[in-house]
């Protein structure tokens, strides 16, 4: 509620997303969340997440919220968690098979991928261990994600924060690639709203694009116009 209050305040200067947790309402993976999603989305919601509750993707409450997402016509930000417990996100394995299975299970629904362990799996992990931060060695072979979106339609990349971030950066040569092939599906992004939190990857885009290894358009793209295609702004 306070998100769309200051929406109302200031129009087009903030999106507004809902987020609704799997385990509200019963507590059980028949709640009826579309009511709520509902809601929220005749109020000018734009999207769900970023979804942090700490349960398998593929526990059932889990299942049942993005099957009511998907009625509803949201997309729905998820962070994934490389642990049950003392964290936060969506938890999933290495080689993320239980987000693998939800794109399957759930073709309509837009899941946009976002923190370490979803990112850090763009390259290759060399250790499980990777998943829980900022991999800073290049990628010599292709990771997961990359493999994910080329399979799945339906999966779009949050480039924010510093997941996002270090996994262009960790090897440009790369980044380049990665950014030319799915310009239609990876989207800018803070993370946070933090005026003060410094924003390297603002930098990056634009020095790749000054230096003609991205075109305008695909800059575009990732800038503001797969943002403004996707959620209909």
């Amino acid at each position: 509620e306070d998100i769309l209050e200051i929406a109302e305040q200031h129009p087009g200067r903030f999106i507004p997303f809902c987020n609704v947790d799997p385990r509200w309402m019963t507590n059980a993976s028949g709640a009826p969340l579309g009511d709520m999603l509902r809601y929220y989305a005749d109020k000018g919601c734009k999207g769900v997440g970023e979804v942090c509750a700490n349960l398998p993707f593929l526990h059932p409450m889990v299942q049942n919220l993005f099957k009511h997402v998907q009625d509803a016509g949201l997309p729905l930000t998820f962070h994934i968690s490389p642990q049950i417990g003392n964290n936060y996100g969506l938890y999933d394995d290495p080689g993320l098979p239980q987000l693998e299975r939800s794109l399957q299970l759930f073709p309509k629904l837009k899941f946009f991928g976002h923190s370490q362990a979803f990112w850090a799996e763009i390259g290759r992990l060399e250790t499980p261990g990777d998943r829980a931060g900022y991999p800073a060695y290049p990628i010599k072979e292709e990771g997961v994600v990359p493999k994910l979106m080329r399979r799945y339609e339906n999966l779009y990349g949050d480039l924010s924060a510093g997941s996002g971030c270090n996994a262009l950066q960790r090897d440009p040569a790369f980044a380049v690639q990665f950014l030319n092939e799915f310009q239609d599906r990876l989207f800018f992004g803070t993370d946070i709203c933090a005026p003060d939190t410094p924003t390297p990857l603002v930098d990056f885009l634009l020095k790749l694009r000054d230096e003609k290894k991205i075109s305008e358009e695909v800059f575009q793209k990732i800038a503001r116009l797969n943002a403004i295609k996707i959620l209909h702004l």
